[in-house]
């Protein structure tokens, strides 16, 4: 944290040392290894929405923000600017997209249970997350078709 000021690799925001997580540009899970070279400071957010992705990937998500990069947390801006701390995303509508990309990079090894699934989004957010906000992520994923929800089986699109 302090090579990188204090900031998020990706978004330049201030972060806390609370919600830090390392990133490895190229994954442990692909070889990568524990080196300044290879690892950098970012939101858990962010780390969980790249996870073990190939280097590749991870620069074409980047270079898809055109400029204008989108912070998982909730924050958009020029990507080479720094702006003020708080974008920790509280709101449901901000946690939406966080628990949409990681249940995206998951692929097969996505919750196949309600109860997975809740427990799930609780981890992504540190349990810092209300039960009615848990509830209106989990309608919001149901009713923009992300998930079909049958009883306690959870199915995706």
């Amino acid at each position: 944290m302090f090579a990188q000021g204090g900031l998020c690799f990706f978004c330049k925001d201030p972060i806390a040392k609370a919600d830090a997580s390392v990133e490895h540009l190229v994954a442990s899970a692909n070889g990568g290894r524990n080196d300044d070279d290879n690892c950098v400071v970012c939101c858990k957010a962010m780390n969980a929405l790249l996870g073990s992705m190939s280097l590749k990937e991870k620069i074409q998500v980047v270079l898809n923000q055109k400029g204008h990069f989108k912070c998982p947390n909730g924050s958009q801006k020029p990507a080479a600017k720094a702006s003020p701390a708080g974008t920790k995303p509280k709101a449901a509508k901000d946690r939406y997209g966080v628990v949409v990309s990681n249940l995206r990079q998951r692929g097969a090894a996505k919750p196949k249970t309600v109860k997975t699934l809740t427990s799930t989004i609780r981890s992504l957010f540190q349990k810092d997350i209300t039960d009615k906000e848990l509830s209106t992520i989990l309608q919001q994923l149901e009713s923009e078709g992300v998930v079909t929800i049958e009883g306690a089986k959870v199915a995706y699109a």
